[in-house]
């Protein structure tokens, strides 16, 4: 078959890959450049997501835990084992007891695919190695691990394999309108045909399907996660509560320096995806609870965004499903939601159901 792919992030790459391994034509359309949106500006964890487990996302998590390995053997240089602390203290919402049982499943969920089981950590200890962090009524210290990635690099380095594969990839080509018979029409006038079309445009699926006068049953709700780069090292990663809040935030080692997110913010497809200084002062003020070590906005070096197209599934974006929805349209089949470490999942569950 001829397979048309829209969509150049991760989860298109994805598709594009597995498309291949089943003796398809596959040409990949993407509207600006590969793992330039979405996929390249994430927390840059392969994880398995152990806060969704308060969501009972639990073949979520073991699927993520599970793909987690995979990326991990897949590039050495790109990828790594990451420690990190979670502190509890007597004022977080999560008492010590179900942080406790969080981590025991997210071990028996991960399997034969554990990385390092987590631990309670001597808290003198912790106080040694990192002197300025607030133990101001801390009860217990956690540890456990995940993965820590480039992802532009990583999702570019699947890009080459599938040039040299025989994927035909068109970058500056956005793409128009679909039709459910397999057409494909770019912004330029020009027009393809294929057997299947897979629209995996991430924030702009629905979108696209909108100007195609396609109807869909799933429906996207668009969070933009805004992270900030501070100017001091770090060796290990950190998941936080936010003060006085149920939302979480990551500390994590980033080419050595700090970086810290992220959040959620609504915003609309037509928006400029970038981090606002609401955000940015959010994150920074985060930071500043847990870290007294004299960081202030000067110190902030950078920062990116990112929008996630998350399923519409609950008024708070905190709690909304990080599952993923495949829909068929005629010859058109569409991609709604996905993480970053599923991504190769996603492509092989979509590969056995319509290619």
């Amino acid at each position: 078959m001829k397979i048309g792919i829209v969509g150049g992030g991760i989860n298109g790459l994805c598709v594009a890959s597995e498309a291949l391994k089943k003796g398809h034509e596959v040409a990949l359309f993407e509207r600006g450049s590969l793992m330039s949106e979405t996929s390249a500006n994430s927390s840059k964890l392969l994880h398995g997501g152990l806060r969704y487990l308060e969501h009972a996302e639990f073949r979520l998590v073991r699927e993520s835990l599970k793909e987690r390995e995979y990326w991990l053997k897949k590039s050495s240089e790109l990828t790594r084992p990451l420690r990190f602390y979670l502190p509890v203290y007597k004022t977080n919402r999560r008492p010590a007891w179900m942080v406790r049982i969080g981590l025991y499943l997210y071990d028996v969920l991960a399997g034969k695919h554990t990385i390092q089981k987590h631990r309670k950590e001597d808290i003198d200890q912790f106080s040694k190695q990192f002197p300025q962090f607030n133990k101001a009524s801390l009860s217990v210290i956690y540890s456990y691990s995940d993965g820590q990635m480039d992802d532009q690099q990583l999702g570019l380095m699947l890009a080459d394999e599938l040039r040299s594969e025989g994927c035909r990839v068109l970058e500056n080509s956005p793409v128009d309108k679909l039709d459910k018979v397999g057409s494909i029409q770019l912004k330029s006038g020009e027009r393809y045909q294929f057997d299947k079309v897979i629209n995996v445009a991430g924030p702009w699926a629905e979108i696209l399907l909108q100007r195609s006068n396609i109807d869909c049953e799933t429906h996207l709700d668009l969070i933009r996660g805004s992270h900030i780069i501070i100017d001091r090292p770090l060796d290990k990663g950190f998941i936080l509560e936010v003060p006085n809040e149920d939302r979480v935030f990551f500390v994590l080692p980033h080419h050595g320096k700090t970086l810290v997110g992220t959040t959620e913010v609504r915003q609309s497809i037509d928006e400029p995806i970038k981090a606002s200084s609401e955000e940015i002062n959010y994150l920074l003020a985060a930071y500043q609870y847990y870290f007294k070590n004299g960081v202030t906005e000067s110190d902030i070096i950078g920062n990116y965004a990112g929008v996630r197209p998350l399923l519409i599934s609950h008024k708070n974006p905190n709690k909304a499903s990080r599952e993923y929805v495949i829909e068929k349209n005629g010859e058109i089949i569409t991609v709604f939601g996905g993480k970053w470490t599923t991504s190769r999942a996603l492509g092989e569950r979509l590969a056995r159901m319509y290619l």
